[in-house]
């Protein structure tokens, strides 16, 4: 079993976000404008750095205090959301328009800013559907919405932390599901049981069905492409946006791999609790990431600003025995990941539950 690391992050916990999150959308736009080096220091960032830093030092963020308030958190996330906006339209125009930067530049430009965005992004765009401020959810969607993945803004809310770790949740991966059969299933299961729950509500209160906007949006955002750069732009928005979509659903099918809610006597799942989410204690991928990795609590408070989320400690939820990003990276290798995940699940699917274990002592 994974240990905590044996010190703590010196760096206050907004600087750590701030800094981590922040730089390579400085690097994209400095690829942009000047290429170069610049385009590989963006690649080299989102795809070695984060990880080796991980590895290299052994820091983690402690535990927020109890009611700690974070003022800047949530302006940290609408500098990012609004950055996100504006470097999503010029990446792609810089990777099919008429930038003028090679062709090696363009391709390392779209790994680099495709991670950026399904790595960066997503978790803020997140962070931000989670805010009770209604400026903040929209500006949440309308990250989404560029991402062609606007419907993930009702289906996370209303379907996944209702049913996550259920059947019933598209975005809970099943024990020996690979992650290419995960991804399309959470995909479209997503879109269609998040449209059930919109509709739902839209013949209770009326007004207009947020799917609307969904789909309009993202296809005015194709059409952005196509002004940007042609049928190319149009297209590489859509590779863009798939490949950072694919990088969320990546996520969640780590997050949740294989962790099931048991059934109560009367055939409803058990509470959601710490045991039904993977984490992971890495500082830095946590600071690029907005503390994503710190899952289970999410789930037990959504509302929580995320630098508040708090690490379970390893015998009370699962941990993932490396970062998210590399466990990520594992799990589209599906032998090397089975193997990997196989004794890890067995020992949470066996292990008794509070309620067990209430019950034992009771008895």
């Amino acid at each position: 079993m994974m240990q905590v690391p044996p010190r703590f992050l010196p760096l206050p916990r907004m600087a750590l976000f701030a800094i981590a999150a922040t730089t390579p959308f400085l690097l994209l736009a400095l690829g942009v404008w000047a290429g170069g080096g610049w385009v590989w220091l963006g690649l080299g960032y989102m795809a070695g750095l984060t990880a080796l830093l991980d590895r290299l030092i052994p820091w983690v963020a402690p535990d927020a205090p109890e009611g700690a308030e974070f003022p800047a958190a949530d302006r940290l996330l609408a500098l990012i959301g609004t950055a996100h906006l504006l470097a999503f339209p010029l990446a792609v125009w810089a990777i099919a328009g008429d930038s003028g930067l090679p062709l090696w530049a363009r391709i390392a430009l779209f790994l680099g800013s495709g991670q950026l965005f399904g790595q960066v992004s997503n978790p803020a765009a997140h962070e931000l559907i989670h805010r009770g401020d209604r400026r903040l959810f929209r500006l949440g969607m309308a990250v989404y919405v560029t991402l062609l993945n606007g419907h993930h803004t009702s289906a996370h809310r209303l379907v996944h932390h209702r049913h996550v770790a259920t059947p019933e949740d598209p975005n809970s991966a099943r024990d020996d599901e690979s992650f290419y059969q995960f991804l399309p299933r959470a995909y479209f299961g997503s879109f269609r049981a998040g449209l059930r729950a919109e509709t739902a509500r839209w013949k209770q209160t009326g007004g207009l069905n947020p799917y609307v906007i969904y789909v309009a949006g993202g296809l005015a955002c194709l059409g952005l492409g196509a002004v940007l750069a042609g049928w190319a732009g149009l297209f590489v928005w859509l590779l863009l946006a798939g490949y950072a979509t694919a990088q969320l659903m990546l996520s969640d099918y780590v997050q949740h791999y294989g962790l099931r809610r048991r059934l109560l006597p009367d055939g409803r799942p058990e509470p959601v609790g710490p045991r039904h989410s993977w984490n992971a204690p890495h500082w830095f991928s946590s600071g690029v990431m907005l503390n994503a990795p710190r899952h289970s609590d999410h789930h037990a408070h959504p509302a929580r600003p995320y630098p508040a989320l708090r690490l379970p400690e390893p015998d009370e939820a699962p941990w993932l025995p490396y970062s998210l990003p590399v466990c990520g990276a594992i799990a589209l290798m599906p032998r090397r990941w089975r193997r990997m995940m196989k004794p890890r699940l067995a020992h949470w699917q066996a292990a008794p539950t509070h309620d067990d274990q209430a019950g034992v002592t009771g008895a």
